[in-house]
């Protein structure tokens, strides 16, 4: 697979925030890649740690409540090339791998995920490298499978992006993605609002109000991208998918059972779960 170029609290609408760059990487077609334009927000010290001990980074997969529901969405990945976009600590790179994957590269802005990526993954056909999701260049018909998991919604242009994966993607070949659900992420001001005592609810002001988000989550100022549900849909179609299934993510009665902190998700969509086909 080639590849050139690099991959909940109050928010407010803004214009283009200002980015931290990455170094250039060498890359298989023996190409340095530009400098990154993307925040990386990652490598910064109070944001590792934090994100560090969430339960879908301590547990992995297992930890993530949408997993089950992604997980149903994929194809036979067995002899399969397998890319991951936004790979963190690549926990699903190992698992494509044990599922029989010919080759997974995983990719990420983050030189501190990527760390801990290489040193927990002992499989030969896993390969990661930095990249950037806004400047990303796949090679064309290089994967069969592209994943992503809650990285799309930090990418000003998604419809560059969803572009570039059709391309890169062999005929027949699958986009699975989850993204944060527009409804969670559209208010400048997003979070439970008690209205009455015992009764809360999620603001979705701005909806229509597209761009950047500042969110002060794990660190101050992390840039998010809002897009309506349409405009994601749309962008994936005009790059030429056929939209195979769409989901509003919401933990099943056995999760709610298992973790009765999940009640909430009920209320309003936390994640988007999209997969298509080229």
């Amino acid at each position: 697979m080639k590849m050139r170029g690099n991959a909940n609290a109050r928010n407010t609408i803004r214009g283009n925030g200002s980015r931290h760059g990455a170094a250039g990487t060498q890359l298989p077609s023996g190409k340095t890649a530009k400098a990154s334009m993307a925040q990386n927000i990652y490598d910064r010290p109070e944001f590792f740690a934090g994100y560090s001990r969430l339960a879908r980074s301590v547990a992995g997969l297992s930890g993530a409540p949408e997993w089950p529901a992604l997980k149903a969405m994929l194809p036979d990945i067995r002899g399969r090339r397998v890319v991951d976009l936004g790979c963190g600590f690549g926990w699903f790179c190992r698992w494509a791998a044990e599922a029989g994957a010919s080759e997974v590269l995983g990719l990420d802005l983050s030189q501190n995920m990527l760390a801990r990526a290489r040193a927990e993954t002992p499989h030969g056909v896993v390969s990661y490298q930095v990249a950037d999701l806004e400047t990303l260049e796949l090679g064309e018909g290089s994967a069969d499978l592209i994943y992503s998991s809650l990285a799309f919604h930090y990418v000003a242009d998604a419809a560059r992006l969803y572009a570039g994966i059709h391309k890169a993607l062999a005929p027949g070949g699958h986009l699975v993605f989850s993204t944060e659900h527009p409804i969670f992420m559209a208010s400048t001001s997003a979070g439970w609002r008690e209205i009455e005592p015992g009764v809360r609810t999620w603001p979705v002001d701005h909806y229509f109000v597209e761009g950047a988000r500042s969110t002060d989550w794990l660190s101050a100022g992390v840039v998010k991208y809002h897009r309506t549900l349409g405009t994601t849909l749309n962008a994936l179609i005009r790059a030429g998918f056929t939209i195979t299934h769409v989901e509003e993510f919401c933990p099943t009665p056995a999760q709610f059972t298992a973790n009765p902190a999940l009640a909430e998700e009920v209320e309003r969509p936390m994640f988007l779960l999209v997969s298509a086909m080229r």
